[in-house]
This record gives structure tokens, sequence and C-alpha cells, in this order.
């Protein structure tokens, strides 16, 4: 899952996201309201968290204009205000919560994960697809025959792959979703962590294989 983080205060924000990318998460860090807006509107998010009191241009402008473009991501207001007409105010422009600072970080992963299920709403933890279940909870791969172990960047391409079974995503796309538009990494991380999803889904004698298809990217499908 990937989510745009708005934070002027760059120490809380170098915490925010070792904390988000520890729960395998995959942030993208702005410091300003105009750049939260241009990555909002050029991205895609699963999820926003944006301060209300930033420099060029406030959390609640960034939330008006993208709802004014239709974005309907969920979208978290963090403030150290903590005045009723403040949280009216976000929630009205179309805030799915509201967090005051300071905060625990487990109850920031919780209610991220709360604003994010009411968008897209699972029964449980598990992602299923031919005899392979991929648990969000415990970022395991699993079949009868075994299970095996995520690393973060392992867990987000499977979780991506699996939600999508069948459709082509290109090494572009990965490098967008899961590295995020500001990443120094080589493109060739993508192909490496590819042969390490392909090695664990053999071990579990999987029945679905990553395809490669020439010059077009990457999908999930059930071996027949």
């Amino acid at each position: 899952m990937r989510i745009l983080l708005a934070e002027d205060e760059k120490s809380m924000s170098r915490a925010l996201t070792a904390i988000l990318t520890k729960n395998n998460y995959s942030v993208d860090a702005v410091y300003d309201g105009q750049d939260a807006l241009e990555y909002l509107l050029s991205g895609d998010y699963d999820c926003a968290v944006l301060d209300v009191m930033m420099p060029k241009m406030d959390g609640f402008e960034v939330l008006r204009q993208i709802r004014s473009k239709n974005i309907t991501i969920p979208v978290m207001m963090l403030t150290a205000k903590s005045q009723i007409d403040d949280k009216v105010e976000g929630l009205d422009l179309g805030a799915n919560d509201y967090l005051t600072k300071p905060f625990e970080s487990r109850e920031l992963l919780a209610r991220i994960r709360a604003i994010t299920r009411t968008v897209t709403p699972v029964a449980d933890n598990n992602l299923r697809y031919g005899n392979v279940t991929l648990n969000r909870a415990t970022f395991e791969l699993s079949t009868s025959d075994g299970s095996v172990k995520l690393a973060a960047k392992e867990y987000q391409m499977m979780e991506y792959l699996m939600s999508n079974p069948g459709v082509l995503i290109s090494t572009d796309r990965f490098m967008e979703k899961v590295w995020g538009l500001d990443s120094d990494a080589d493109i060739n991380v993508v192909w490496t962590n590819l042969s390490y999803l392909r090695k664990k889904l053999a071990s579990i004698n999987a029945n679905v294989k990553i395809k490669a298809t020439r010059n077009a990217g990457y999908s999930l499908e059930e071996e027949t």
C-alpha cells in the first residue's frame, strides 16, 4: 500500500516514514502543501496523511483541491490543534479521520488500517489466488504444502500482484507503487525481488506463477 505523507517538520516526517515503512507501507514524503498537491494529482496513492499547518498551502486547502477534482483516496489529517472547529472543518472538507499531535504510532497505524478498509473492504487479512494465500497481518505466503515469510518489498509486490491477478504490471509501475517517485533505487531491484518471489512460490508448490510479457510487464497467472 502506498502512502503520501505531507509533514513539514522533518524530524517528525523521518520518524513517521520509518514507522510506516517498518509496517510494509511504501511512503513518499513531502514537506509543504504545494508538493503534496502535485504528488496527489500526479501519483497513485492508497492513502494520504496531511499535516494541517504547512508552508505554501495548508492541509485544508490541499484536501479541498483534491476533493474538487474527485480524488477520493482516504485522507488522515494531522495537527497540533485540538479545537473542535478545526476538526469539523477538516471532516466537512472530506477528511476520513483526524489525529491530534502528539499521538502513539499504534494509534496512527490502526486509524490508517481503518480508513483504508472502508474503501477496500476485505472479509479478513488474507488475499487468495490459486492455491496461494497471502496473510496481510503476518506477511506470510502459504499453500497447503508450507509457508514462507516475505521481506517488506517482496510483500508489497506480491500484494500488488495478488490484488490484480492476470493484470500486466510494468517495471516502472512497480517502481512507482512500491519504491515511490523519489526513490534512488535502481530498476534492477524489481527484477531481483521478482526472482526471490518466484523461488518462494516454487518452494511452497504454488500453482500460480509470475509471468513475464516482453516489453509489457509481469502478471500473476494460475497454472492449468
